[in-house]
């Protein structure tokens, strides 16, 4: 594998949480949602609508706890979640393996889209929420030089990140 981007790491829960809040709108849009019901709430307060703005805190409070809740849930369900993933990327595929217990060959044709947070790269397996994501964290390069090299890898053979 001349040429190919090695990169490793060990997941966390965090990683994954971001990667759902980049593919998946529900993920994205709640915290939102719970301010904005709060701030509504608030003001039910402030008018005199005890009941109705109790009720809506409890109800902001929910929407904001269910998802980190869900998403570590999600994680932890995994049975291989937290274990060290090692990855190679060339030009005909990323390759990612979990000690000997897991193996995933992707064609980069299999990836139609990406993005980037502030924490990942999110690799998308379909243009549904319900499909797969991989998240490659940040740290997972060993050189800021190899994670360059990947978005530039990503952007040759997807197209531009944001799709």
């Amino acid at each position: 594998m001349r040429g190919a981007i090695e990169f490793q790491w060990s997941p966390r829960p965090s990683d994954w949480r971001d990667a759902l809040r980049a593919a998946v709108p529900l993920y994205r849009w709640a915290p939102w949602f719970a301010g904005a019901l709060a701030a509504c709430s608030v003001l039910l307060l402030v008018l005199g609508d005890v009941a109705a703005g109790c009720y809506g805190l409890v109800a902001a409070a929910v929407v904001a706890a269910l998802v980190p809740l869900a998403a570590h849930r999600s994680f932890r369900a995994a049975p291989l979640a937290g274990r060290t993933v090692t990855g190679h990327a060339d030009d005909q595929a990323i390759r990612l393996t979990i000690g000997d217990e897991a193996r995933s060959v992707v064609r980069w044709s299999a990836l139609p889209a990406w993005s980037e947070t502030s924490r990942n790269i999110v690799l998308r397996t379909g243009p549904g929420a319900a499909s797969p994501v991989y998240a490659v964290p940040h740290r997972a390069f060993a050189d800021p030089a190899d994670a360059r090299r990947f978005r530039e890898l990503l952007a040759r053979h997807i197209g531009p990140a944001g799709r």
